[in-house]
């Protein structure tokens, strides 16, 4: 991402609506305490691939059908909440080849019935109306609901519903399903402590959820009514932990589309120090969203040592005034970017440099990194929890290597030196985290590689001029907007210029 180029118009960009969903949080009584299933959801799933999630899925067109035309779904005053009771209980065999019996008992499916499930959803709309499936539409209860960030390219409004098994509950079956490799049942302090050591991945509604879930358990002596105490209490904004010690705060700005906002990440776990990185606060709603987090952080015991900047494009640096008004901090940043700001920084951050953040459980440690190529004095945080990227990718859109300050063999050799350091995650400035940082960097080094070349090898055929070379190099991406084309291409161009393979005379550019 980056400034939006000059001419360009971003006015009615808006982010996506959100779709409806549903997830089930099942848990039983083990012999230890209360567990709860969790499946690890497959790497090539587009969405938290390699996570440890609960089933569920997206609420489609064969389950608000169903709510037509099955009497018992039909009779619930709510369409939604009957589509989404439907849609849980298919996602539910065909996940886990589970259904749930009359006496609110779970069974394993027939695997035949289930194999046509799988390759026709509206099958178990009909196993049902002939009483080949039961459907007890009050086995779940909804715990609460999470609407995705509005950073995301899709959005769901997810309903997470959950059911405490009473009896044995059976294995699941895994075979035939694409969603899950693997499950486990665990209890919820024990999917924490992996969570918080960086051994396993949980979606961060899921943390929050757990975080109550184990909060819970001193005060109530059972699951069910651990559950209906959180159902009452809904609180109206959650925190979003893409890990320990990493909440994303989005932060509306006027960014290259189709990303609306640009995250700011506040480092450091609770009770103890913590860095604000990239609150580009330029609008009232930008500054609430800001000040609820702060708030949060001290209501926890926290304190913030500084606000830092990744780079000094206007959808990254904020309105250092208003956030000195909220709470006094240093303000950290490259020279390059220091240099940008009317007060100037009050540490420059070199390469190498080590910030420690001191916890009531030991210190957080993150690594600086200068990383130039989108901008000059780009900087990147590394941590056992991930890296924080900046514009180096992004999770939503593209990255615009602007032709003033931008150089893009700078930047593909940082892209490697990035690669290189095999991160946990990735926390990008604009889109979702990135679960699977090697497949998303060896992604943007082949795909830069290859229009690299490509614009070398369409002037070395003789075309010269600039909107020529544009349309040709982007003729395999007809929906690219023509002005982010041309200001690639032209980053592409000076680069090879600078490499002395070609020259430009009066806007025209040739081999040398």
């Amino acid at each position: 991402m980056s400034e939006p180029p000059r001419g360009m118009d971003i006015h009615g960009v808006e982010a996506r609506a959100a779709r409806p969903s549903a997830s089930l949080m099942l848990t039983r009584d083990g012999d230890e305490g209360v567990e709860l299933l969790l499946a690890r959801r497959v790497d090539e799933l587009p969405a938290f691939p390699g996570y440890w999630a609960f089933p569920g899925g997206g609420i489609g067109r064969v389950d608000r059908s169903a709510v037509e035309l099955i009497p018992s779904l039909a009779q619930m005053e709510d369409a939604v909440e009957a589509a989404t009771h439907a849609g849980m209980h298919r996602e539910l065999v065909e996940e886990l080849g589970f259904a749930v019996s009359e006496r609110g008992q779970l069974f394993r499916v027939n695997p035949a019935l289930r194999d046509r499930i799988l390759a026709d959803k509206s099958e178990w709309m009909k196993a049902v109306m002939s009483g080949d499936l039961p459907l007890q539409v009050d086995a779940f209860i909804e715990l609460t609901r999470r609407t995705t960030p509005e950073f995301a390219s899709m959005r769901f409004e997810n309903r997470f519903m959950f059911m405490h098994c009473t009896s044995e509950v059976p294995e699941p079956a895994l075979e035939g399903q694409t969603e899950f490799d693997e499950f486990r049942w665990i209890k919820p302090s024990i999917a924490l402590q992996e969570w918080y050591a960086n051994e396993i991945k949980i979606p961060p509604p899921i943390v929050t959820i757990l975080q109550e879930v184990v909060d819970l358990q001193s005060e109530f002596s059972s699951m069910q009514e651990i559950a209906d105490d959180i159902c009452l209490r809904q609180p109206p904004e959650r925190t979003i932990l893409f890990a320990p010690g990493v909440e994303c705060i989005p932060i509306p700005t006027a960014t290259l589309p189709p990303a609306t906002t640009t995250n700011s990440y506040l480092l450091g776990m609770a009770g103890g120090e913590h860095i604000l990185v990239d609150p580009a606060v330029r609008s009232e709603e930008g500054i609430a969203r800001i000040s609820r987090a702060l708030q949060r952080m001290s209501d926890s015991g926290g304190t913030l040592l500084a606000y830092l900047f990744t780079h000094r494009h206007m959808d990254h640096l904020g309105d250092i005034d208003a956030l000195l008004a909220l709470m006094p901090a240093e303000v950290w940043a490259s020279q390059e970017t220091a240099d940008a700001l009317a007060s100037g920084a009050s540490r420059i951050l070199l390469d190498g440099d080590i910030i420690v953040l001191k916890n009531p459980t030991g210190n957080s440690l993150w690594s600086a990194l200068i990383t130039p190529g989108h901008c000059p004095g780009h900087v990147c945080l590394n941590s056992d929890a991930g890296l924080v990227v900046g514009d180096m990718v992004a999770g939503i859109g593209t990255i615009l290597i602007p032709p003033a300050e931008g150089n893009m063999e700078v930047y593909l050799e940082q892209l490697q030196r990035l690669n290189n350091i095999n991160a946990h995650l990735l926390f990008p400035a604009h889109g979702p985290v990135l679960p699977l940082p090697q497949k998303v960097f060896n992604h943007y080094l082949k795909h830069r590689q290859i229009r690299h070349d490509k614009v070398l090898s369409i002037v070395e055929d003789g075309t010269s001029s600039l909107d020529d070379i544009a349309l040709l190099a982007y003729a395999d991406t007809p929906n690219a907007h023509p002005i982010l084309a041309r200001q690639q291409t032209l980053s592409h161009l000076l680069s090879w210029q600078r490499c002395s393979r070609i020259d430009s005379q009066d806007g025209l550019w040739s081999p040398l």
